[in-house]
């Protein structure tokens, strides 16, 4: 009883007779073949369904290499931006954390000096827990030059002493995620100063 052939074996069986190299099998030596005399048009028929079935042979195996690299291109995304959502939805709390520190004047950080000292905790740690997960934070500074790719112009005004495209006033920090812009940097913008 033959021995079963492995996926593997089998398939360089199959390449190896799609390149016309087959060696015969089963112990069936080509001579001991009974020879005959084929018909040209039988002949010319097997030669067309044999190139038919190695093209498909082929195109199966290109799709096969294009599936693969496919899932694979998906599972890395997947794996880095299958969390976008959840982290949209965190950067107002994010805002909201950022906007309770800035508020807070002298008299007020002296009164609730604790509370204050948790909300900068957890602040830092909502950030640590964002550059874990590749956020991270775009946060221009004002003079610098507008980008529209990372920033948002909420507004525009002339204002004295800076150029058009100048950014004056910074209103919320953007995010990327990885490579992948989350949300712009809003931010206002010098228009041409008026003369």
């Amino acid at each position: 009883m033959a021995k079963p052939k492995s996926e593997q074996e089998f398939m360089e069986e199959v390449a190896a007779e799609l390149r016309g190299e087959s060696e015969p099998t089963d112990g069936v030596e080509e001579s001991d073949a009974p020879e005959t005399a084929a018909d040209p048009d039988e002949l010319e028929t097997l030669r067309a369904e044999r190139d038919e079935l190695k093209d498909r042979f082929v195109r199966a195996l290109a799709d096969a290499e294009n599936t693969r690299k496919r899932a694979d291109r998906d599972r890395r995304e997947a794996e880095n931006y299958g969390g976008s959502k959840l982290a949209r939805d965190m950067l107002p709390v994010y805002d909201n954390l950022s906007r309770a520190l800035e508020t807070a004047n002298e008299e007020q950080k002296e009164i609730s000096k604790s509370l204050l000292e948790g909300v900068e905790l957890t602040m830092k740690e909502l950030l640590n827990v964002f550059k874990k997960h590749g956020i991270e934070p775009i946060a221009p500074e004002v003079g610098e030059k507008f980008d529209p790719q990372e920033h948002q112009a909420m507004f525009e005004a002339p204002v004295p002493g800076t150029t058009a495209g100048e950014i004056i006033q910074v209103m919320a920090t953007g995010f990327m995620l990885h490579d992948r812009l989350l949300r712009p940097a809003q931010v206002g913008v010098s228009s041409t100063p008026a003369s």
